[in-house]
């Protein structure tokens, strides 16, 4: 059936080759959402929204994401892209997904897309993982890098300590941000590094910067949805929160509980005569 002169356009999703392009212009805004409601509020405001890992933490109670599956990212991308119309849906490829060879990658990466229909992966590393970025670009997945702190390798790396401080350390990030942009990535997640490191690899590739922890120069910046709305727990520095909606939601649900005891819910308004 033709659409009718009358119906509207439908809204075309941003893709990786547009976000590509905004290096160096209007700031791009990027927010992690799980669930199809809470995409569907960030849809307007947002140019990306990223389906993260931290769903291990933020919505099943994990202690970390490194107990993250391929079937929870796919679980929760199919609701994103069901809530959301408008901003480009990348998926965090979860820890064990990626590392094995870019054979596997692709497979893994593949299989996301394909279930989900979201536009892009991220993935963390830099120069190790510059030849599965290649890999996968080449075969069609338009690939968001992760560098500077990256969760999935805080045993490695000592825990989350911010990246940088030691400037003898800056010629590797830069390798890092020069390999996985070479490598065809369309943007890069810099995340808990210094400002004036973050600056420099910002300055130092062509592609955008999408910072978390980083420095207000980057491209764009990335958080944590529920940390930014008050509904986690203690929250690193870097995180400002633009709502505080967690005690609100305790207030809520203790006056339901005492309207309940009291029995004035259900009151004559909320029931069928």
């Amino acid at each position: 059936m033709s659409a009718r002169p009358s119906d509207p356009a439908p809204l075309r999703r941003i893709t990786a080759p547009q976000i590509a392009a905004r290096k160096g212009d209007t700031p791009i805004v990027a927010l992690t959402a799980y669930s199809a409601p809470m995409a569907a509020a960030v849809d307007p405001h947002a140019e990306v929204i990223l389906v993260g890992d931290s769903l291990g933490m933020v919505v099943h109670g994990l202690p970390s994401t490194l107990g993250v599956t391929i079937e929870m990212m796919i679980l929760h991308g199919q609701a994103v892209m069901r809530g959301s119309a408008r901003a480009l849906v990348v998926i965090d490829m979860p820890f064990g997904s990626y590392e094995e060879s870019p054979e596997a990658a692709f497979r893994n990466a593949a299989r996301i897309m394909a279930e989900t229909g979201a536009g892009a992966v991220k993935l963390e590393g830099g120069a190790r993982m510059a030849p599965t970025i290649r890999f996968l670009t080449d075969r069609g997945i338009p690939v968001m890098a992760h560098i500077g702190l990256t969760p999935q390798s805080t045993h490695t790396l000592g825990g989350f300590k911010t990246q940088g401080r030691d400037q003898a350390s800056w010629p590797a990030h830069l390798a890092d941000a020069r390999a996985v942009s070479d490598a065809g990535a369309f943007s890069v997640v810099i995340e808990g590094v210094t400002e004036a490191l973050a600056d420099r690899l910002t300055e130092a590739v062509p592609i955008p910067t999408i910072g978390i922890g980083a420095s207000a120069r980057c491209d764009g910046q990335i958080l944590v949805l529920d940390d930014m709305l008050g509904l986690s727990g203690r929250v690193p520095r870097f995180v400002q929160k633009f709502g505080d909606l967690g005690p609100r939601a305790e207030d809520a649900i203790a006056a339901y509980a005492a309207a309940v005891r009291d029995r004035s819910f259900p009151g004559p308004d909320n029931l069928y005569r």
